[in-house]
């Protein structure tokens, strides 16, 4: 085979490469913030076609905005924009938009800010609401109009082959939202720091954020359909990323992690395919379908492939947490970045949590859902750990801003969550409160109210 999906054998070396720093890498950020594309009288979400829908949406990006379209099966389902980000589609129609990287909070939250608002701009010419957060509150799945994404039948394919262990993969992939923060790390020394912190305090952060507790045009019984959604979906790939909680965790760990689970699809002549269904490991030793190894493309495919808390690659995703609501969008990377980028924090967090086994992780991830600050990561209350993490988030900032790293205002992004923390009244009992209430459990009022 020949072109840009050919590559050598995939030795150790090869397989390193594909999660290595850049060689002169700095601490930039990067965002993501997924939001479903709503009906303004009625809640629900845009189909893909038509005179109104997600696919003019993106037609109008890329004629107004300018950049590269992404087809996929001739069907438009991406923009890559001039300045280096992108508008994209996940397969429910929820629309994408990722910054470019920017050297810190204050910088790429003014730059997301003034993007979503423009894309609110272009939505609502065809009478369609941005709203962002963590989950599409209205419309049953049946109702689901699935992007024509070719990878998306063979991953609904994959995940109903798990049975139980896979069944709210379909909701995840058509009905789920987030905001995701992307950061960097130095060397293996910084690999190894950040990732521990960052996987030792997912869960709390995940508490912290819950704001999903509307599914289908009502209360669910949940505060995070989102995080009680993720857990059905492949436990193997999502979640918690295991060698992560061991304090020498290395790239070379995950690798070997990252091995034992299978690919689901790869591509080849621009079509994708369904990979044989065994650990990436063993297709190293007997090719796929084809008999050919896999590539480098595969295993860079492979790692996209796998949603942890903590997605490692050349850099950390976070992706844990349920998307903020609109107006507090820069609160989950400020949490992060102030933890992450400020070396006596990410060490303090660390000490806080390292205790805690893997087992204690997998039941506080699957009591939280309902429990939210409630719950107990092994003996251990979330919400006061989540009040200290807030404290070296907010020293964290600090530091960045008396460093000229910062505006001043970006310490203030931490607000609302230290008023989650005092009160108790996570996004999503604000939300029930507000449904029951001024919103009069009426879908057209909940999408003004949460509308970018």
């Amino acid at each position: 085979m020949t072109g840009p999906e050919a590559s050598e054998t995939l030795d150790r070396t090869a397989l390193r490469a594909l999660l290595s720093p850049s060689a002169h890498p700095v601490e930039l950020v990067g965002v993501e913030v997924e939001c479903a594309l709503l009906h303004s009288s009625s809640g629900l979400p845009s189909r893909y076609g038509g005179a109104g829908g997600v696919r003019a949406v993106l037609e109008a990006v890329l004629r107004e905005w300018g950049g590269d379209p992404v087809h996929d099966a001739g069907c438009l389902t991406g923009v890559n924009l001039p300045d280096g980000g992108s508008v994209t589609l996940e397969h429910g129609g929820q629309i994408e938009y990722s910054s470019p990287p920017a050297s810190g909070v204050g910088e790429v939250m003014a730059g997301v800010r003034a993007a979503l608002v423009r894309l609110a701009g272009v939505a609502a010419r065809f009478r369609l609401a941005l709203v962002p957060g963590a989950n599409l509150p209205f419309g049953p799945l049946d109702a689901a109009d699935w992007v024509p994404m070719s990878r998306g039948a063979l991953m609904r394919r994959y995940f109903a082959g798990l049975g139980e262990a896979g069944s709210r993969a379909p909701y995840v992939m058509a009905q789920s939202l987030s905001t995701q923060v992307t950061l960097d790390y130095l060397d293996a020394a910084d690999f190894t720091r950040k990732l521990r912190m960052q996987t030792a305090t997912a869960p709390v952060v995940s508490a912290l954020l819950v704001n999903s507790p509307l599914h289908d045009g009502r209360p669910c019984g949940l505060l995070s359909h989102r995080s009680w959604s993720w857990l059905r979906m492949d436990p193997r790939r999502t979640g918690l990323l295991p060698p992560a909680l061991d304090g020498d965790v290395g790239v070379d760990d995950v690798i070997d992690w990252a091995l034992g689970v299978p690919l689901i699809h790869y591509r080849r002549d621009g079509r994708y395919h369904a990979a044989p269904g065994t650990p990436f490991a063993d297709l190293l030793r007997t090719g796929l379908h084809d008999g050919a190894p896999p590539t480098a493309a595969d295993w860079t495919g492979h790692l996209d492939q796998l949603w942890t808390d903590t997605r490692v690659r050349s850099t950390l995703e976070l992706r844990a947490a349920d998307g903020p609501p609109g107006r507090h969008l820069a609160a989950l990377p400020a949490l992060w970045t102030g933890l992450t980028y400020h070396r006596p924090s990410c060490e303090e967090a660390w000490a806080l949590t390292a205790r805690h086994t893997a087992d204690e992780h997998r039941a506080v991830r699957a009591a939280l859902p309902a429990q939210g600050l409630d719950a107990r990561l092994g003996d251990t209350p979330l919400r006061p750990l989540a009040a200290e993490l807030l404290r070296l988030a907010r020293v964290g900032l600090a530091a960045r801003v008396a460093a000229g790293l910062e505006p001043p205002h970006v310490p203030s992004y931490l607000d609302p969550l230290d008023e989650i923390v005092a009160t108790g009244r996570t996004f999503a009992a604000q939300t029930l409160t507000s449904w029951h209430g001024d919103l009069r459990t009426d879908p057209a009022r909940y999408v003004d109210a949460h509308r970018i």
